[in-house]
């Protein structure tokens, strides 16, 4: 929580800009969502995030961000400035955000595909932490567990060293159990593959 602060605060605009799209997207009856996913795109991109610290949404399962957003609503997790754009939502809301989201195009690999030894290195983890069993062959995620394929590289380092770490709450204990024993190159090199699938 309190790194996922400091990197929030060094961006003062990026900020600014998700709190004023939230209060533009707040729930309005005749406004469909589609037309407010203005304010995820904002921060999180079409699909592909270009913003540091920022994940990308690109063909989230909806059910996986239904429950982020309800977590988020209800401080379940801590993330400026997630908490305060979900906190007016309503169930139907958070459906209807979730649904519309998990229509945006998968994320873009960032980076050069990886080299034979960086892939090998990577594989081999994922086979020791059955990663495939749960995200996917393709690790494109299914139901309410998340695409990690092509996800921002530095993102999937802070978020397994926060499940390793218990700063980051899952919905199941799952990610928290499997990240105890991966040690931080292990973390750097299925961070740096996986972002570039």
């Amino acid at each position: 929580m309190r790194g996922s602060r400091k990197a929030f605060r060094a961006l003062p605009g990026l900020a600014a800009a998700c709190l004023a799209g939230a209060a533009l997207a707040a729930p309005a009856a005749d406004d469909p969502v589609p037309g407010r996913l203005a304010a995820c795109v904002g921060c999180h991109g079409a699909g592909t995030s270009t913003t540091e610290g920022v994940p990308s949404l690109g063909a989230q399962p909806a059910d996986y961000v239904v429950t982020q957003l309800f977590q988020f609503r209800e401080k379940q997790r801590e993330a400026a400035p997630m908490n305060d754009i979900a906190a007016g939502f309503s169930d139907d809301d958070l459906r209807a955000y979730a649904d519309a989201i998990a229509t945006l195009p998968p994320p873009a690999r960032s980076g050069a595909a990886p080299d034979d030894a960086l892939k090998d290195r990577a594989q081999a983890i994922i086979g020791k932490h059955q990663c495939t069993s749960c995200h996917g062959a393709d690790l494109a995620g299914h139901d309410a567990i998340p695409r990690i394929r092509a996800q921002r590289e530095e993102y999937l380092a802070k978020a397994l060293t926060a499940y390793r770490s218990n700063a980051r709450p899952g919905y199941d204990p799952a990610m928290n159990e499997v990240a105890q024993d991966l040690k931080d190159d292990e973390i750097r090199d299925l961070a740096a593959y996986i972002a570039r699938l």
